[in-house]
């Protein structure tokens, strides 16, 4: 079964970092795409970043780009996402994302909350 537990979470202010992971279980770890997708409050899922399988090319949107840094750790089984430079149109639960055997899967969630 497919299980991912997203965590590091948080408030901070304008300009802040904070590092998002996901810990991910039910698959082969590497073999398939891995994404971080928020949604921001009254609104749908937005994606935001995914690193490939196999090279590890990363994408991101382009309101991330330059600020947000995708990477997994094949050892630990884990994606993680580096926010730097977080405004406040940043605050949103984020999840982590694996689409597996034609099924999307999704994490639980983790808060982000840019604030003043």
């Amino acid at each position: 079964e497919v299980h991912l537990v997203e965590s590091g979470g948080g408030s901070v202010q304008p300009g802040g970092s904070l590092r998002l992971s996901c810990s991910a279980s039910g698959f082969t770890f590497g073999d398939y795409d891995m994404s971080w997708v928020r949604q921001a409050p009254g609104k749908g899922p937005d994606w935001v970043a995914t690193i490939s399988s196999g090279p590890g090319t990363t994408y991101y949107v382009d309101s991330v780009k330059g600020r947000f840094t995708i990477s997994t750790d094949d050892s630990e089984n884990t994606i993680n996402l580096q926010m730097s430079n977080l405004k406040p149109e940043d605050t949103a639960v984020y999840y982590c994302n694996v689409l597996y055997r034609r099924t999307n899967y999704w994490g639980q969630g983790t808060q982000v909350t840019v604030s003043s």
